[in-house]
């Protein structure tokens, strides 16, 4: 009871602003308001580590579509502070796509928030080489999964869980199921540091491996990108925000290069 009346107080103070009635509120609750950091932002200490935003929550600037030097005219909206695709009819469907940073990347410490729609599908996608794929709007290059696990059938394709959220799309599956319930935000860390990756999805490494080793190659051979010439041997490339056609939310999307 005392923790339901002090969130009843919390509330209410942040509603009407009331310096009366906030100074009832806990000051430890008070303070851990204060100092959460505000979405698609840099703590000093960020900033001192080299961190940069890819996403300021306000522009698109930094972003530009695949094989375009524009920014989509459709399927991408920002909203309420996130970078968020949405399902757009078929007539619209050329002028949206899948959207990659102006700037390539090669040894780089990536995080993003994301959040999808019940029976949604998308991805991340990193060390993206536009010159794999010439012409269309998708890209290609190593891809961490964003999935609605439990509702959309693509969980239950490709080998061992290899297409489920986490994975390195039908290439290697995650170590544990990672993923929040639908409606809640995800954490993800991508680290790629001389050829070495590393997938982490809420705090736990789900994937790890060696870009061109073996094991990478055999996977590679026996996955739908065997007949991509070049696929999987790029070591410098864009980071890339999938299109496919359902409603995903990114935010709080953050680089930092890795010397």
């Amino acid at each position: 009871m005392k923790t339901y009346l002090r969130t009843l107080l919390t509330l209410a103070a942040v509603a009407c602003g009331c310096a009366g009635l906030s100074s009832l509120v806990p000051s430890s609750s008070r303070v851990a308001a204060q100092s959460a950091p505000l979405p698609n932002t840099l703590t000093d200490s960020e900033k001192a580590a080299g961190w940069r935003l890819l996403f300021d929550g306000r522009t698109t600037d930094g972003w530009r579509g695949y094989n375009r030097t524009d920014f989509p005219t459709a399927g991408w909206v920002i909203e309420a502070g996130t970078l968020k695709h949405i399902t757009v009819p078929p007539a619209q469907a050329a002028n949206a796509g899948d959207i990659i940073t102006r700037d390539e990347f090669t040894n780089f410490e990536l995080q993003v928030v994301w959040k999808i729609a019940p029976g949604g599908n998308s991805g991340i996608k990193y060390l993206v080489d536009e010159a794999l794929a010439k012409t269309g709007r998708a890209g290609v290059s190593f891809e961490m999964q964003v999935l609605d696990d439990e509702r959309h059938p693509d969980a239950k394709l490709g080998k061992d869980g290899n297409r489920t959220a986490g994975a390195v799309y039908d290439l290697i599956p995650p170590s544990a199921h990672a993923a929040r319930p639908i409606g809640d935000w995800n954490h993800v860390r991508i680290v790629v540091n001389s050829g070495q990756v590393q997938q982490w999805l809420n705090g736990v490494k789900v994937v790890e491996f060696e870009i061109g080793s073996p094991r990478i190659k055999a996977l590679i051979a026996e996955s739908k990108f065997k007949d991509i010439p070049g696929f999987g041997e790029v070591r410098r490339g864009h980071i890339l925000l999938q299109d496919h056609g359902d409603e995903v939310w990114f935010r709080d999307i953050k680089i930092r290069t890795i010397q």
